[in-house]
């Protein structure tokens, strides 16, 4: 099996190219090799990996993972949420404009005339629902982006299901939340205080949060979120509805619940490090997040980190043993 990743030389990129070199394996099946693309990809020893620097949406580019002939593909390469705010152009440009080139070259790859379609999983984002959310999101929840970074991720999952339908690929979308713990670099993410303040307080350094203590956000681990992508690759999707989109399994916590969770990790003087000033435009897209109907997610084998002690482990490296997933419909 050949896969791609898209966005390799980025946060979950990375972490997904690592638990592949790791496993060397999606599911039952064995991975051959992967091309990790990206404008710029760590090097890796692993004779497994092959990396592939340059822009997605440039002809080289494309011709390269066409002539790859890839049975699975990751899309995580985007321009994220604030970057994409204040940079129209370059947003339409990664997150539209690239991902449309993808999804055509990759109709024109050779698979033999009984092959079945490349299993393309998207990275979408809990950012397509928007804000002033029901008390519960459910799937006939109405999608309101709040930002252009939600709203290019819609399209996309829009047209991946399309080209589904038409045969032209396998489209597996799934909506990431909040992943932690991001590298204390910018970033370009309104969401950085999450992965923050987990360095932060972990390192016994103070932190100002510009969200309050009763903050409520949808949590996942950076390596959960990578076992995540690795199923959606191989979960069976053959009775799922035309959307092809899922929200990942969360876990719902309040800003309070996590810094309680890090104190009783690291030491109860770390609750006092933290200093609240909550900025209502961050609180507003971040901090006010309900409870979400992941049972459709979970039945597919998708999983959350299970307990806010494992998630905030998970997240700092503390915790490597892969998910093991079972799939109920």
């Amino acid at each position: 099996m050949n896969v791609v990743i898209t966005g390799a030389g980025g946060f979950i990129g990375g972490v997904l190219s690592q638990l592949l070199q790791q496993t060397k394996r999606l599911g039952e099946q064995e991975v051959s090799r992967v091309l990790l693309v990206d404008r710029r990809v760590q090097p890796t020893d692993d004779p497994l990996c092959v990396s592939l620097e340059g822009d997605l949406g440039s002809a080289e580019v494309l011709e390269r993972i066409v002539g790859f002939r890839p049975d699975v593909v990751f899309h995580l390469a985007s321009m994220p949420g604030g970057a994409a705010e204040s940079d129209y152009l370059g947003g339409r440009k990664v997150n539209l404009d690239a991902m449309v080139a993808l999804f055509e070259a990759l109709t024109q790859v050779d698979r033999g005339a009984d092959a079945a379609p490349i299993k393309m999983v998207y990275a979408s984002t809990i950012a397509v629902y928007g804000t002033a959310l029901p008390d519960i999101v459910e799937r006939e929840t109405p999608l309101h982006p709040p930002l252009t970074y939600g709203a290019h991720k819609l399209v996309g999952e829009i047209l991946l299901a399309d080209f589904t339908r038409r045969g032209l690929l396998d489209g597996r979308s799934v909506r990431l939340p909040g992943i932690v713990a991001r590298p204390r670099a910018p970033s370009g993410l309104a969401s950085a205080f999450m992965s923050d303040v987990l360095h932060a307080l972990k390192a016994g350094e103070p932190f100002t949060c510009p969200v309050s203590p009763e903050a409520t956000a949808w949590w996942m681990s950076a390596r959960r979120c990578a076992e995540n992508l690795a199923h959606a690759a191989v979960m069976d999707v053959s009775r799922a509805d035309a959307s092809r989109a899922w929200p990942l399994p969360v876990l719902r916590l309040s800003l309070r619940q996590v810094v309680d969770t890090l104190a009783q990790l690291y030491g109860e003087d770390r609750a006092g490090l933290v200093r609240y000033a909550p900025q209502p435009h961050v609180e507003a897209v971040f901090g006010r997040y309900p409870r979400l109907d992941d049972r459709a997610s979970r039945a597919l084998g998708l999983q959350d980190d299970g307990t806010p002690e494992d998630l905030i482990r998970r997240a700092l490296g503390e915790i490597t043993t892969p998910m093991k997933t079972t799939q109920e419909i």
